[in-house]
């Protein structure tokens, strides 16, 4: 394992889900990181409350929560992390959603074998041939099949997924803010794997278990397939225009936060 790693946990109304996510953070995991921030997009639950408590019982201080002074949806909390992992000299930014669908077990093996230093991205694939789908209806099932290959055919080469929710990234290819103005809603992650490819990142696709159960959804399946489908018109067009344009709906020179640390720095980490 090399390089300083921050991993990225966003979370929104997931107050029950986000205790079986830092579940997940034993003592094992958590060495592989430099630092982890839980990045709370204005919850209206008691999702904060419950990062606080959990955070102050495993008493890392590594471990920061991370408000975003306005809701600026799941792009616009990726924004927030990637500047972060930037202003504090980490090398790489994993993500790993607060509502418990992926697991961090299968992005440990590659960190473990320093397979993240071999490329500039490793995305989570719900879809790659080893891949564990858990409760998802067969509807959803086809509509990603579906949009994994519109992507693939325009990008001319096989995508397995168009934004899962467990990723690692290379701060490197970050720093130019290329996906700044990308949306900031969930097609956040539609608009990176479009600039990957035009950009020509290295990217791998490991498999993943996904489930869903308890998770409230906050995809608007019509919507989201509207514009990740203008998205990719867009980008079809002129793959260049499209990394330089701006897709946002509000337009924003910064995301700024508040972050709290419920463990004195002094402490050490305890298990």
């Amino acid at each position: 394992m090399s390089g300083s790693i921050l991993l990225f946990i966003p979370s929104y109304n997931c107050e029950k889900q986000l205790v079986r996510v830092l579940g997940q953070l034993d003592a094992s995991v958590r060495s592989l990181f430099a630092e982890i921030i839980v990045v709370n997009n204005r919850s209206t639950d008691g999702t904060e409350n419950v990062a606080l408590a959990e955070i102050a019982r495993i008493g890392d201080p590594r471990i920061k929560v991370l408000r975003n002074c306005e809701n600026y949806g799941l792009g616009g909390s990726h924004k927030v992390a990637f500047a972060y992992a930037m202003r504090n000299g980490h090398d790489y930014v994993a993500v790993l959603h607060g509502d418990d669908q992926g697991r961090i077990r299968d992005l440990i093996p590659l960190v473990e074998q320093g397979a993240h230093t071999e490329v500039d991205c490793l995305l989570g694939a719900r879809f790659h041939p080893q891949s564990s789908l858990v409760g998802y209806s067969l509807i959803r099932k086809l509509g990603n099949r579906l949009f994994n290959a519109l992507f693939s055919l325009v990008v001319r080469r096989r995508l397995y997924d168009l934004g899962a929710g467990l990723n690692l990234y290379r701060t490197a290819i970050l720093t130019d803010r290329f996906y700044h103005r990308f949306t900031d809603d969930l097609t956040f992650n539609y608009g990176m794997i479009l600039a990957h490819c035009h950009l020509r990142h290295r990217l791998k696709f490991f498999p993943i278990e996904w489930r869903e159960d308890d998770q409230i959804s906050n995809v608007r399946l019509v919507r989201q397939a509207m514009r990740s489908l203008r998205l990719l018109a867009s980008y079809s067009l002129s793959a260049k225009r499209f990394v330089a344009a701006e897709h946002r709906d509000v337009e924003r020179d910064d995301y700024p936060y508040d972050v709290f640390s419920p463990v004195p720095q002094s402490m050490a980490a305890a298990e």
